[in-house]
């Protein structure tokens, strides 16, 4: 393939905005990315459900449930029963959670969009069609509904991580003696 510097640009775009999502900040020891975002989503809007996150995160409702989830787990949010339907959950930010929005930057996820929506629509738009062809190429749809911006898959390593401690990364030694 011929090296064409629109390529380069883009794929260094895709790398540098990865990165960011992969990159622990300063509260990250407590939350993920997302987790952050979700967090500050509902810090934002009072009495949101679970729907409303993901509608706010433009996120799919299964995703934003695991990381809500997480959150409930960790302290930093509380499900309360809504005063006007008890079948109906609020979410609301605990003193823990407002201690770790207070001290955390802007989400990353929160950056993205805010720059996505920037655009002027025919570039949103030509971005999201763009993106779409690509993704479709690179990682066909499988039904599934993607995490929030790598959390499973973050979550799951660091668990992993934990459990078995540091993976050996050194190249297992070919048959014939050379690495």
């Amino acid at each position: 393939m011929r090296s064409n510097p629109d390529v380069r640009v883009a794929l260094d775009a895709f790398r540098r905005i990865v990165q960011a999502l992969r990159t622990p900040g300063r509260t990250t020891r407590a939350v993920s990315h997302a987790q952050l975002f979700a967090l500050q989503q509902i810090a934002e809007h009072p009495r949101s459900s679970i729907n409303d996150v993901a509608a706010l995160t433009f996120t799919h409702q299964s995703s934003v449930s695991v990381v809500v989830q997480r959150l409930v787990e960790r302290g930093l949010v509380r499900k309360v029963a809504a005063p006007e339907d008890r079948r109906r959950q609020h979410l609301v930010v605990t003193a823990r959670g407002r201690d770790v929005l207070r001290r955390g930057p802007l989400a990353v996820p929160e950056r993205l969009i805010a720059a996505i929506a920037a655009l002027p629509n025919a570039d949103r738009r030509t971005l999201a069609e763009g993106l779409g062809r690509i993704a479709a190429e690179v990682a066909p749809a499988d039904g599934s509904h993607p995490p929030m911006f790598l959390e499973g898959r973050a979550a799951t390593s660091r668990r992993r991580a934990v459990r078995t401690g540091p993976r050996n990364t050194r190249p297992k030694p070919s048959r014939n003696g050379s690495s």
